[in-house]
């Protein structure tokens, strides 16, 4: 089993590896667009100036910089899989002279901390992806302090996420799409009400509280549509352009393609 989950780690970090220079391009807007759920999951944990934090699945740095606004007198430790992402993040820490902040390689099935290190931990739509979920509260577990504060965010159901799910269908239309077991990484494996607050009980967590937040992205058109789900993630066969255009273009609200968005929020004390 450890194997098995060494090969789905190894495959996830060539994969973000992969689409870190996508990434980069369309940082900006992806900022924007995660961050109602990065400022949901600073206000559960209740940042304090003097706070060590660790911020899981970083990638290129969110929210691991706002947490650092915050705790200023503290420290925040910013780790994903991908050095190539982390580069990203350590970049822009340099050229801001952000000085309280750590980026670190790390698989969170084996965090590098000791025990009860942690005052907070953050990790923003990285939860999906990890190998084994239970195994990944429990390591949050442990390094989080006794009376510490973990939060974390997942995307909500499907059918409230069409930004991701257009793509999907139209692509299901020209290709066979597998749909994952319930154990593999994906975008909606959190999804089920009341699913990560029986992980964060299982672990030992307490207090667990589970909310939904939802809102909207601004794609602009279907062409940005395109360009940002195919630049930030695997190449998509060519013929199914035209009709994923045609798809968004049928969603336009006064000529703009304005697209739903839906996550959940579970916060939690040691």
């Amino acid at each position: 089993m450890k194997q098995q989950l060494q090969a789905i780690s190894d495959e996830q970090k060539e994969r973000w590896d992969t689409v870190s220079t996508g990434w980069k391009k369309w940082n900006e807007f992806t900022m924007n667009f995660l961050k109602p759920m990065g400022d949901a999951i600073i206000k559960a944990l209740d940042i304090k100036s003097n706070d060590v934090v660790l911020d899981i699945a970083s990638g290129t740095g969110e929210p691991a910089f706002s947490i650092a606004a915050i705790a200023r007198n503290g420290e925040v430790y910013a780790t994903d899989l991908s050095e190539e992402m982390l580069h990203i993040a350590r970049n822009y820490a340099d050229e801001n002279d952000i000085n309280n902040i750590e980026f670190k390689v790390a698989d969170v099935s084996n965090l590098p901390f000791r025990d009860s290190f942690f005052d907070k931990v953050s990790c923003r739509m990285g939860f999906m992806f990890f190998p084994d979920m239970q195994l990944a509260t429990n390591e949050i577990f442990r390094v989080c302090s006794d009376g510490g504060k973990v939060a974390i965010s997942v995307w909500a159901a499907p059918e409230n996420n069409d930004w991701s799910t257009t793509m999907t269908k139209v692509l299901s239309k020209h290709i066979e799409v597998s749909k994952p077991s319930a154990d593999a990484p994906g975008m909606f494996r959190c999804a089920k009400p009341g699913f990560m607050k029986q992980l964060f009980e299982n672990a030992g967590f307490k207090n667990v509280k589970e909310e939904t937040i939802s809102g909207k992205i601004d794609f602009g058109t279907a062409e940005n549509y395109w360009l940002n789900r195919t630049e930030m993630s695997e190449a998509t066969r060519k013929k199914i352009k035209d009709e994923l255009i045609a798809e968004c273009n049928s969603k336009l609200t006064n000529g703009r393609l304005v697209m739903n968005y839906a996550s959940l929020i579970i916060s939690a004390e040691k």
